[in-house]
């Protein structure tokens, strides 16, 4: 049994496929194919129903499929141990960013921890909120910047609370308020991301009271960008996070409006998949991020 057979038998798990597994692992696919037979044939068992697709473990599969989780979790540590023992930061980092945070964080954040940690390759992907949850279960990514969502028992570390403000169109009768109370908004002009956003539910989540009456704006907007430039259009309004606030410039400041007597925010989380040891790596993001 050797590190490479279970690095092999993994990425068949996660990826679901010999192909892809052999794609992700820069081998050929008999090459890969046949060190997996040749663990089977160590162990005496089938580790993985070839008839299905996607490709799944067996029943004694699965067992040995956890165990080789915790070896090469133990492989890592050990060279995590010694790049701590040297004050290093090395590795790999594979992160993902939900939309709504991608846009506006990453540009502030990327060049800061890269200049920081020069020596990790990081690979950063944008998913939402679900593609996120499958991805770190099938350890295709290492760790991942969320606002909400039930991740289990993934390591979560809350990052900051990101506070919400009004965006309103120069032509909407509440512009030239400084400061705008939530129930003095009204539903019909809202205009919202489309579902499945997390920020659209948290925002519709505000109004919950309302939630019988439904915005006339019924666009389904996929970005920010898109909602705020239809509120514009429309003479509408709609929510936005602080960090938004801080790409808008010129006399378009002038229509964000604090949300008066409250302090409405959506919390910013890193969350890290259970066998990612790279401690390290977490640190040094937090830090830049902080």
């Amino acid at each position: 049994m050797t590190i490479i057979q279970l690095e092999y038998l993994l990425a068949v798990v996660n990826s679901g496929s010999f192909s892809r597994a052999a794609e992700l692992c820069f081998v050929t696919q008999p090459s890969l194919s046949m060190q997996i037979k040749n663990l089977e044939e160590e162990l005496g068992i089938i580790l993985l129903d070839r008839t299905r697709k996607p490709v799944i473990p067996t029943e004694m599969g699965s067992v040995v499929i956890e165990n080789a989780r915790e070896a090469l979790r133990a492989c890592e540590y050990i060279a995590e141990s010694v790049n701590e023992l040297k004050d290093e930061v090395t590795g790999t980092l594979k992160l993902a960013v939900i939309p709504t945070v991608a846009a506006y964080m990453l540009p502030r954040v990327i060049g800061k921890f890269t200049a920081a940690c020069p020596k990790v390759d990081l690979e950063v992907s944008e998913m939402s909120t679900s593609e996120i949850k499958e991805a770190l279960l099938h350890d295709r990514i290492d760790a991942a910047i969320i606002s909400g969502g039930d991740f289990g028992s993934m390591s979560e570390y809350e990052l900051f609370n990101d506070i919400f403000f009004a965006y309103v169109s120069n032509s909407h009768p509440l512009a030239a308020r400084a400061a705008i109370r939530l129930d003095d908004i009204p539903m019909r002009d809202m205009v919202l991301l489309r579902e499945g956003h997390c920020l659209h539910d948290q925002i519709t989540d505000l109004f919950s009271s309302r939630r019988t009456v439904k915005s006339a704006r019924n666009f389904r907007c996929a970005s920010l960008e898109s909602v705020m430039r239809i509120v514009d259009a429309t003479g509408g309004l709609t929510i936005i996070p602080e960090m938004v606030t801080k790409f808008i410039s010129g006399s378009k400041r002038r229509q964000i409006k604090i949300l008066a007597k409250s302090a409405l925010s959506r919390k910013i989380s890193l969350v890290v998949r259970r066998t990612y040891v790279k401690g390290s790596i977490i640190a040094a993001l937090r830090e830049v991020i902080k």
